[in-house]
């Protein structure tokens, strides 16, 4: 004998339409996105973060490698644009400290406490879901002996089986109308909650390359006293190598 794959409770009464299923799926389908923009943007924010420490600490371990460089003992020239530089990259280092702990305040934080809003909204659903499961149940009982021979015993189910539904049903009402309405709600609070983030981080980032270019600025004006262009050093500096490839010690065979 073949065997007929049916589904079990299953009622033939559509009890959600169409297009309300439908702007649910749309509504939450954006959420979930929304979800996943806002855990890949803080995953990227602590990157960046963290490479931004890690390159002024390795400025900073850089000119105090070249500080200690035994040529500073013998050229108080070089000595002193080190010295410039060693202490550059340590104001550098603070500033960006300094950067680093606003942008974790203003954006890394609160977007942390964004993504952790979304396990609510997610059992929420999960709820609405067993609730639409549970109306299906109950009403399709309910057809099954709305369907039988209305006899005293089936009569009697029968009214079990609709009061049963009852509360399910207006539960599962009130959970369905409560996501319909606030999913939009909450999908467009997001610019009025991460606006002032951003703007934090813009903020940020301007204090911070405002002070890098006083920085760098009076560095080039302590270490450039010959005024010399990029292209003039860049000769300069294959001048000298041409020099040191002329020794003996260093000639091709």
């Amino acid at each position: 004998m073949s065997w007929i794959p049916f589904k079990i409770g299953q009622p033939k009464k559509q009890i959600v339409s169409k297009t309300v299923e439908r702007d649910f799926e749309r509504e939450y389908e954006k959420l979930q996105k929304l979800e996943d923009q806002t855990k890949k943007l803080h995953k990227d924010m602590k990157k960046s973060t963290e490479a931004d420490l890690a390159m002024s600490k390795a400025a900073v371990k850089i000119s105090g490698d070249l500080l200690s460089n035994p040529l500073c003992e013998q050229d108080q020239a070089f000595l002193d644009s080190m010295t410039a530089l060693d202490t550059a990259m340590k104001r550098m280092d603070s500033f960006n400290q300094e950067k680093v702990n606003q942008i974790q305040k203003t954006v890394i934080d609160p977007l942390k406490k964004y993504s952790g809003v979304f396990p609510s909204l997610n059992m929420a659903v999960k709820r609405r879901e067993q609730a639409l499961q549970d109306y299906k149940r109950l009403q399709s009982k309910v057809e099954k002996y709305e369907e039988k021979e209305k006899t005293g015993p089936v009569m009697v189910k029968l009214h079990q089986a609709r009061e049963e539904l009852r509360p399910v049903r207006e539960d599962f009402d009130v959970k369905n109308k409560q996501l319909l309405d606030e999913m939009p709600k909450f999908y467009h609070s997001r610019i009025d909650y991460f606006q002032p983030s951003f703007e934090a981080l813009i903020r940020a980032q301007v204090v911070y390359f405002t002070e890098m270019y006083t920085i760098f600025s009076d560095l080039t004006d302590r270490i450039d006293q010959a005024g010399l262009t990029d292209e003039q050093r860049e000769r300069e500096t294959e001048a000298k190598l041409s020099e040191l490839r002329a020794l003996s010690i260093v000639a091709d065979d």
